[in-house]
Parts: structure tokens; sequence; C-alpha cells
């Protein structure tokens, strides 16, 4: 049987979010989170962007997704909140892009690693650029935190989310972290 897959958008202090859910068909095992989408420029693309990567449809979210989307809204709003025990599905993520996602989700809030220093983590010390390019293909930004993974030096480094490294710079400052360029 096919699993469901829904998504809502919500209002938060950076404006209209998403968030993609697979529903279980076990009802003791909680929903998924398989896709967050930060704001774009309005949120009607936001939700466009959402539907589109995911092919999921609107729904009301249960509460497993509604408590996430609470803490996502504290966290924004100035309150960082841990998300490690939220329930991921990574699709067809590739091994090494999952030993990233866990390596970034492993980074406390209000702190930060390199790319390089994840590398060196995962015993692939020439893989930074393949650091960044599986941050940059990340699904679920903001849970898996790929905005407190900097470059070299502590400089910003990219970010794929709408409003490139001023959003970053934002979810960082949120964080109480400052950032050089």
């Amino acid at each position: 049987m096919k699993q469901p897959l829904s998504y809502c958008l919500f209002d938060t202090p950076l404006g209209w979010c998403g968030i993609a859910w697979r529903e279980s068909v076990d009802s003791s095992i909680p929903p998924a989170v398989i896709s967050f989408q930060l704001p774009e420029v309005t949120p009607e693309i936001t939700e466009q962007r959402i539907a589109r990567d995911c092919g999921a449809h609107p729904a009301d979210p249960p509460p497993t997704i509604a408590e996430v989307i609470r803490k996502v809204c504290k966290h924004l709003n100035g309150d960082p909140q841990d998300f490690q025990n939220v329930v991921l599905d990574l699709g067809k993520t590739g091994d090494f892009a999952r030993q990233v996602y866990a390596a970034a989700r492993a980074i406390p809030a209000g702190q930060t690693r390199t790319y390089g220093e994840i590398a060196r983590a995962l015993n692939r010390p020439n893989a930074a650029r393949a650091v960044g390019q599986a941050l940059g293909k990340n699904p679920i930004t903001l849970i898996i935190p790929c905005h407190r993974v900097l470059a070299a030096g502590g400089k910003s480094g990219g970010f794929s989310a709408h409003g490139g490294l001023a959003t970053k710079a934002k979810m960082l400052a949120i964080e109480g972290v400052t950032i050089g360029c």
C-alpha cells in the first residue's frame, strides 16, 4: 500500500514555510518529514516549490507534524529548538549524503562546523566539496541544519535557499552565531 504524501504551509518570523510528510500505514508509526521549504518570495511560490519537489497534496498536519511546526516557529522566533527526534524520510538519498545529513543534525544550535570538519568526521578528509554538494541538495533544511556548516576560516560558504547567504546569516543569528563573509 502506497503511503500518502501531504504538505502544509505555515507562517513564521522569516515568512511562510512549507513542510511535507509521509503518512504511515501503521498508526503506531509517526509520519516522517520528507521535505522542508524555507520561505520564497511569496507564499504561493513556497507552496509551488514544496508541492513540485515532493509530489504531495495539501492537508492539515497530524499532531506529530503540528508539533514540529510549533518547534520551527519557536526556533525562528529566537528560541532555538532541538530537532533530533523528528522522524525523517530521506527517500532515495545516497549513503554519503545521509552520513553528511546525520553529521549536520549532530551540530547543536549556536555552533558551527566547516565542510572540511564534516568531511574529516566522515573519514573522507578530501571530500569537503562533496559535503557542500550534499548539503546544497538538503531536502529538509533547518531540521537538517545545513546553515550551521561553513566554509574554511568561518566564512559563510554557500546556501541554496531563497535569499542565499543573507538567509543563512539570519538563521545563524537567531542561534547567536555571527559569521564572516
